[in-house]
């Protein structure tokens, strides 16, 4: 059953919850979960300055990256919503509109993102408006980088 929506379409108080929830039973786990839960609060609190456009976006991204490949830590990247894998490389990140003055936010992955195909491929994707096209595309993206 999915969750319910606030007005922002941001994240929902059970999702909100929810996170506190996991960062708080990191934090039990010793140091190596302490650190994972640090770098999921850096996330939330980065994610929570943004503006509303970037924010909603932002926490879809977030929901979408962390379900798809649970695997990949949070942790902030210039300040940024990121996604490391074990080795501690950022593979995704996220970049709200807002940061530069752009206009649009971007996802972006790393090197240590999977994604070669031949000679050139896209690394930074513009990020405008959450569909449910965007959401699969994200997921397919993101299933190719940790492959």
């Amino acid at each position: 059953m999915p969750a319910k929506k606030t007005e922002s379409d941001g994240f929902s108080a059970e999702e909100r919850a929810a996170m506190k929830e996991r960062a708080a039973e990191l934090r039990t786990e010793g140091k190596e979960g302490a650190k994972k839960a640090d770098g999921l609060q850096a996330v939330l609190d980065a994610i929570a300055k943004m503006e509303p456009e970037d924010r909603g976006l932002a926490e879809r991204v977030h929901v979408t990256v962390t379900a798809t490949a649970p695997e990949l830590s949070p942790k902030t990247w210039y300040g940024m919503p990121a996604y490391a894998n074990a080795d501690g490389k950022v593979v995704v990140f996220f970049q709200d509109a807002g940061k530069f003055n752009y206009r649009y936010s971007t996802l972006g992955f790393q090197d240590a993102a999977n994604l070669d195909d031949g000679d050139l491929w896209p690394v930074s994707y513009a990020l405008q408006k959450w569909t449910p096209a965007v959401e699969t595309r994200i997921i397919e993206l993101v299933r190719v980088a940790i492959s």
